[in-house]
Protein backbone atom coordinates (compact mmCIF):
# COMPACT_ATOMS: atom_id res chain seq x y z
CA UNK A 1 0.00 0.00 0.00
CA UNK A 2 1.51 3.35 -1.04
CA UNK A 3 1.31 6.56 0.98
CA UNK A 4 -1.74 7.86 -0.91
CA UNK A 5 -3.60 4.62 -0.34
CA UNK A 6 -2.67 4.65 3.36
CA UNK A 7 -3.94 8.22 3.71
CA UNK A 8 -7.18 7.32 1.93
CA UNK A 9 -7.66 4.31 4.21
CA UNK A 10 -7.04 6.44 7.31
CA UNK A 11 -9.53 9.04 6.12
CA UNK A 12 -12.14 6.35 5.44
CA UNK A 13 -11.86 5.11 9.01
CA UNK A 14 -12.09 8.65 10.34
CA UNK A 15 -15.19 9.43 8.31
CA UNK A 16 -16.84 6.17 9.40
CA UNK A 17 -16.29 7.13 13.04
CA UNK A 18 -17.65 10.64 12.42
CA UNK A 19 -20.77 9.14 10.85
CA UNK A 20 -21.25 6.82 13.83
CA UNK A 21 -20.99 9.71 16.28
CA UNK A 22 -23.33 11.94 14.29
CA UNK A 23 -25.92 9.17 14.30
CA UNK A 24 -25.62 8.49 18.03
CA UNK A 25 -23.08 10.49 20.07
CA UNK A 26 -21.50 8.23 22.68
CA UNK A 27 -18.37 7.61 24.70
CA UNK A 28 -15.58 10.05 25.43
CA UNK A 29 -16.30 12.26 22.42
CA UNK A 30 -20.07 12.61 22.87
CA UNK A 31 -19.93 16.00 24.57
CA UNK A 32 -17.60 17.42 21.93
CA UNK A 33 -19.78 16.02 19.14
CA UNK A 34 -22.83 17.71 20.64
CA UNK A 35 -21.06 21.05 20.76
CA UNK A 36 -19.82 20.71 17.18
CA UNK A 37 -23.34 19.92 15.98
CA UNK A 38 -24.62 23.06 17.70
CA UNK A 39 -22.03 25.12 15.87
CA UNK A 40 -22.35 23.46 12.46
CA UNK A 41 -26.15 23.48 12.49
CA UNK A 42 -26.67 26.86 14.15
CA UNK A 43 -28.50 28.62 11.33
CA UNK A 44 -30.43 25.47 10.47
CA UNK A 45 -31.77 25.14 14.02
CA UNK A 46 -32.55 28.81 14.49
CA UNK A 47 -34.42 29.05 11.22
CA UNK A 48 -36.37 25.87 11.92
CA UNK A 49 -37.44 27.28 15.28
CA UNK A 50 -38.50 30.47 13.53
CA UNK A 51 -40.60 28.42 11.10
CA UNK A 52 -42.29 26.66 14.04
CA UNK A 53 -44.08 29.96 14.67
CA UNK A 54 -44.28 29.37 18.42
CA UNK A 55 -47.54 30.52 20.02
CA UNK A 56 -48.72 30.57 23.65
CA UNK A 57 -49.55 27.13 25.09
CA UNK A 58 -47.86 25.24 22.24
CA UNK A 59 -46.79 21.70 23.10
CA UNK A 60 -43.60 21.04 21.17
CA UNK A 61 -41.84 17.73 20.57
CA UNK A 62 -38.32 17.56 19.15
CA UNK A 63 -36.92 14.32 17.77
CA UNK A 64 -33.15 14.22 18.24
CA UNK A 65 -32.56 17.29 20.41
CA UNK A 66 -28.86 16.54 20.99
CA UNK A 67 -27.55 18.38 24.05
CA UNK A 68 -30.58 20.67 24.23
CA UNK A 69 -28.70 23.86 23.38
CA UNK A 70 -31.62 25.36 21.44
CA UNK A 71 -34.37 24.60 23.97
CA UNK A 72 -34.02 28.11 25.41
CA UNK A 73 -34.83 29.55 21.98
CA UNK A 74 -38.18 27.77 22.05
CA UNK A 75 -39.21 28.19 25.67
CA UNK A 76 -38.08 31.79 25.66
CA UNK A 77 -40.87 32.64 23.24
CA UNK A 78 -43.63 32.38 25.85
CA UNK A 79 -43.89 31.12 29.44
CA UNK A 80 -46.87 28.90 28.60
CA UNK A 81 -44.98 26.84 25.99
CA UNK A 82 -44.04 23.26 26.95
CA UNK A 83 -41.17 21.34 25.33
CA UNK A 84 -40.32 17.65 25.13
CA UNK A 85 -37.12 16.32 23.60
CA UNK A 86 -36.32 12.73 22.63
CA UNK A 87 -32.98 11.28 21.62
CA UNK A 88 -31.60 7.75 21.43
CA UNK A 89 -28.20 8.85 22.71
CA UNK A 90 -27.98 8.45 26.49
CA UNK A 91 -25.13 10.97 26.55
CA UNK A 92 -27.22 13.63 24.82
CA UNK A 93 -30.21 13.08 27.12
CA UNK A 94 -27.92 13.61 30.13
CA UNK A 95 -26.34 16.72 28.59
CA UNK A 96 -29.73 18.19 27.71
CA UNK A 97 -30.99 17.68 31.25
CA UNK A 98 -27.92 19.31 32.77
CA UNK A 99 -28.04 22.26 30.39
CA UNK A 100 -31.76 22.87 30.99
CA UNK A 101 -32.00 22.10 34.70
CA UNK A 102 -34.20 25.09 35.47
CA UNK A 103 -36.69 24.19 32.75
CA UNK A 104 -36.84 20.66 34.16
CA UNK A 105 -37.47 21.96 37.67
CA UNK A 106 -40.41 24.09 36.60
CA UNK A 107 -41.71 21.27 34.40
CA UNK A 108 -41.58 23.25 31.19
CA UNK A 109 -39.22 20.74 29.59
CA UNK A 110 -38.69 16.99 29.62
CA UNK A 111 -35.97 14.86 28.01
CA UNK A 112 -36.40 11.19 27.19
CA UNK A 113 -34.28 8.36 25.87
CA UNK A 114 -36.36 7.01 23.00
CA UNK A 115 -36.38 5.64 19.50
CA UNK A 116 -38.69 7.67 17.25
CA UNK A 117 -40.40 4.46 16.13
CA UNK A 118 -41.72 3.92 19.66
CA UNK A 119 -42.74 7.00 21.66
CA UNK A 120 -44.26 6.63 25.13
CA UNK A 121 -46.71 9.52 24.78
CA UNK A 122 -50.52 9.42 24.43
CA UNK A 123 -52.20 10.15 21.11
CA UNK A 124 -52.51 13.84 20.19
CA UNK A 125 -49.93 14.96 22.78
CA UNK A 126 -48.23 17.67 20.72
CA UNK A 127 -49.40 20.33 18.30
CA UNK A 128 -45.90 20.95 16.89
CA UNK A 129 -43.20 18.39 16.13
CA UNK A 130 -39.84 19.08 14.55
CA UNK A 131 -36.58 17.34 13.86
CA UNK A 132 -33.24 18.60 12.54
CA UNK A 133 -30.78 16.34 10.71
CA UNK A 134 -32.22 13.03 11.91
CA UNK A 135 -34.15 11.71 8.92
CA UNK A 136 -30.95 10.27 7.43
CA UNK A 137 -30.79 7.79 10.31
CA UNK A 138 -34.38 6.56 10.37
CA UNK A 139 -34.10 2.82 9.77
CA UNK A 140 -37.85 2.56 9.20
CA UNK A 141 -39.11 6.01 8.14
CA UNK A 142 -42.64 4.74 7.60
CA UNK A 143 -42.79 3.57 11.22
CA UNK A 144 -41.39 6.88 12.46
CA UNK A 145 -43.94 8.91 10.53
CA UNK A 146 -46.77 6.70 11.73
CA UNK A 147 -45.67 7.30 15.32
CA UNK A 148 -45.25 11.04 14.81
CA UNK A 149 -48.70 11.17 13.26
CA UNK A 150 -50.11 9.36 16.27
CA UNK A 151 -48.77 11.81 18.85
CA UNK A 152 -49.50 14.91 16.72
CA UNK A 153 -52.83 16.68 17.12
CA UNK A 154 -55.17 16.68 14.08
CA UNK A 155 -54.36 20.31 13.27
CA UNK A 156 -50.71 20.05 14.27
CA UNK A 157 -47.65 20.60 12.10
CA UNK A 158 -44.50 18.56 11.47
CA UNK A 159 -41.25 20.21 10.38
CA UNK A 160 -38.37 18.14 9.01
CA UNK A 161 -35.11 20.01 8.52
CA UNK A 162 -32.34 18.38 6.49
CA UNK A 163 -29.58 18.98 4.03
CA UNK A 164 -30.69 17.87 0.56
CA UNK A 165 -29.30 14.87 -1.28
CA UNK A 166 -27.49 17.17 -3.74
CA UNK A 167 -25.42 18.42 -0.80
CA UNK A 168 -25.21 15.36 1.45
CA UNK A 169 -23.94 13.00 -1.22
CA UNK A 170 -20.77 15.10 -1.53
CA UNK A 171 -19.91 14.88 2.19
CA UNK A 172 -17.32 12.14 2.77
CA UNK A 173 -18.98 10.60 5.85
CA UNK A 174 -22.46 10.14 4.41
CA UNK A 175 -21.67 6.87 2.66
CA UNK A 176 -21.39 5.32 6.12
CA UNK A 177 -24.99 4.70 7.16
CA UNK A 178 -26.75 7.83 5.90
CA UNK A 179 -29.91 7.82 3.79
CA UNK A 180 -30.13 11.02 1.76
CA UNK A 181 -33.23 12.73 0.38
CA UNK A 182 -34.22 15.33 -2.19
CA UNK A 183 -37.21 17.59 -1.60
CA UNK A 184 -39.16 15.30 -3.92
CA UNK A 185 -38.14 12.23 -1.90
CA UNK A 186 -39.26 13.75 1.41
CA UNK A 187 -42.54 14.96 -0.09
CA UNK A 188 -43.28 11.50 -1.46
CA UNK A 189 -42.41 9.83 1.84
CA UNK A 190 -44.68 12.17 3.77
CA UNK A 191 -47.47 11.84 1.23
CA UNK A 192 -47.37 8.06 1.46
CA UNK A 193 -47.52 8.10 5.25
CA UNK A 194 -50.40 10.31 6.31
CA UNK A 195 -49.02 13.81 5.76
CA UNK A 196 -49.47 16.59 3.23
CA UNK A 197 -46.58 18.96 2.51
CA UNK A 198 -47.67 22.59 2.81
CA UNK A 199 -44.33 24.38 2.40
CA UNK A 200 -40.70 23.72 1.55
CA UNK A 201 -38.10 26.37 2.40
CA UNK A 202 -34.54 26.20 1.10
CA UNK A 203 -31.60 28.17 2.45
CA UNK A 204 -28.00 28.35 1.24
CA UNK A 205 -25.14 28.58 3.76
CA UNK A 206 -21.40 29.18 3.65
CA UNK A 207 -19.49 26.26 2.06
CA UNK A 208 -18.08 23.57 4.34
CA UNK A 209 -14.43 22.60 4.11
CA UNK A 210 -13.12 19.03 4.23
CA UNK A 211 -9.35 18.56 3.99
CA UNK A 212 -8.91 21.74 1.97
CA UNK A 213 -11.88 21.19 -0.33
CA UNK A 214 -14.88 23.53 -0.07
CA UNK A 215 -18.25 21.85 -0.54
CA UNK A 216 -21.64 23.40 -1.25
CA UNK A 217 -23.81 23.72 1.85
CA UNK A 218 -27.52 24.38 2.17
CA UNK A 219 -30.54 23.09 4.06
CA UNK A 220 -34.27 22.76 3.57
CA UNK A 221 -37.23 22.71 5.92
CA UNK A 222 -40.26 20.65 4.94
CA UNK A 223 -43.48 21.60 6.70
CA UNK A 224 -46.41 19.17 6.65
CA UNK A 225 -49.81 18.53 8.22
CA UNK A 226 -51.73 15.34 8.86
CA UNK A 227 -54.32 14.29 6.28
Amino acid sequence: MNNTEKQHSANEGQFAEIAKQLRQPQGDYAKEVGERMNEGNLQMNLYTIEKLNINPSDRVLEIGMGNGFFVKNILGKNESVAYTGCDFSEAMVREAGTRNEEYLKNKRAGFFLANAEHLSFPDNSFNKIFTVNTIYFWDQPEAVLKELGRVLTPEGVLLIALRPKSVMDHFPMTKFGFNTFSAKDVSALLGQNGFKVIEITEKEEEPLEFFGEKLKNEFMIVCAKKV
